[in-house]
């Protein structure tokens, strides 16, 4: 399919951004905040990813559903990517959960979609794009959008290979030869694994296409139904496998940047993947590729001064290696090592940073040791603070330990 083809699918799609997650495995980190609002890689929003491959795709009609704690995603929406050209009919809309149907909240994200879809009408799409706004990766949407038409599909869904261990937590499915799902078990306790390639299972990325008239039919049907639970994943997508058009995407023929033959995408909805994730990017050739100015990851730019490294002498030298460091950081006199600073981060004067996300913010005092870390924001660390370094000793003061011994500090962990 032409490129000039793909151009007019992607103008007459219309995307949901599903956004209204409450990030429980995320514990402290989403107390305050929506899940796709939590900081991630520097200077970026966990949805920034969804919204710029929407963007970069050519999609111009964008619905954000909002609903748990939304305030710092709503305001970091509407002042980060407020550049898009209404004159030309563009826009990203954030849409708070409004109980259109009754005085329930979302109850699913199908009941998501079908509470808003007023506003897919509006729109008067052919296609509906539905994104999670909580993952990680870059794709070219157009592609998908294209397989699914030349399919003459109802639906498409997003897959791609993982470790059977990691499928528990995700959609798995069973394909024929021509890539059309003749099973699927959201977060199987043994999910199935693939025939040809038996250490591993083809999971859903949450990433969905439908025709639209199609989409509105089967929420309808799907509301209707006092049995269902109004989740794509659990409902959706089961009972149309068997009556209608349904294939899988793969996800290689669509990833943006594919470093080393292995396509991007993490679901970092726990502190452990969240972690790992940021760290990853420390790495000579990260397998996100932040740097492609081709495919650029947007998202609201505060002005700051540059980062800022001083002094230097003996045991005072002001140094970031295989790390990270945003705008507005000074790192005086201390050494940081594998880890990430966000914004307006400042280190004091003899302190060990090793391994640790640092988001915006911080405050850290003298001889302060930090490794192995995720530091929230705005916490302010005390001269002679250690975390990470003593896992006894940091669960003994309240800091949440997870399975591989990430130490997550809040301030009000300090305060307690």
């Amino acid at each position: 399919m032409s490129d000039l083809h793909k151009f007019h699918l992607a103008q007459r799609t219309y995307a949901i951004v599903l956004a209204g997650g409450r990030g429980s495995r995320l514990h402290q980190l989403t107390d305050r905040r929506a899940k796709p609002a939590v900081p991630f890689a520097g200077k970026l929003k966990i949805i920034d990813f969804a919204l710029s491959n929407c963007v970069n795709s050519g999609i111009r009609h964008i619905g954000v559903l909002t609903q748990y704690k939304a305030q710092s995603l709503i305001r970091h929406i509407e002042r980060g990517w407020g550049f898009l050209a209404a004159t030309l009919g563009e826009y990203v809309d954030v849409v708070p959960a409004q109980q259109q149907h009754g005085e329930r909240w979302y109850s699913g994200t199908a009941n998501a979609v079908w509470q808003n879809a007023d506003i897919v009408r509006e729109s008067r799409p052919d296609l509906v794009l539905v994104l999670a706004g909580d993952h990680v990766y870059k794709m070219d949407y157009t592609v998908m959008l294209a397989e699914h038409v030349e399919r003459g599909a109802d639906m498409s869904v997003a897959c791609l290979e993982v470790p059977v261990e990691d499928a528990t937590q995700l959609g798995v499915m069973a394909t024929d030869a021509s890539g059309r799902i003749t099973g699927f078990e959201e977060k199987p306790s043994k999910p199935q694994a693939l025939p040809e390639r038996p250490t591993h299972a083809l999971a859903s990325m949450g990433v969905y296409v439908f025709n639209a008239a199609f989409l509105i039919d089967e929420l309808a049907r799907d509301a209707a139904d006092p049995t269902s639970s109004h989740d794509f994943g659990k409902d959706i997508i089961p009972a149309l496998i068997h009556r209608a058009q349904v294939y899988a995407h793969s996800f290689e023929t669509s990833c943006v940047n594919m470093v080393g033959g292995h396509p991007y995408w993490r679901d970092v909805g726990t502190l452990d993947a969240y972690w790992a994730a940021n760290i990853d990017l420390t790495n000579v050739v990260p397998e996100l590729n932040l740097y492609d100015d081709s495919w650029p990851i947007v998202s609201l730019q505060r002005q700051l001064a540059p980062a800022k490294f001083v002094f230097e002498s003996a045991g005072r030298r002001g140094m970031a290696v295989d790390s990270l460091v945003s705008s507005g950081c000074i790192v005086s006199g201390a050494e940081v090592r594998r880890s990430v600073l966000f914004s307006k981060v400042r280190v004091s004067e003899g302190s060990l940073v090793e391994d640790s996300v640092v988001l915006p913010n911080v405050v850290i005092g003298r001889h302060v040791r930090l490794w192995r870390t995720v530091i929230d924001k705005r916490c302010v660390l005390p001269d002679g603070f250690s975390a990470g370094v003593d896992v006894a000793a940091d669960r003994a003061r309240g800091f949440h330990i997870t399975e591989r011994g990430i130490t997550l500090v809040t301030q009000a962990m300090i305060d307690h």
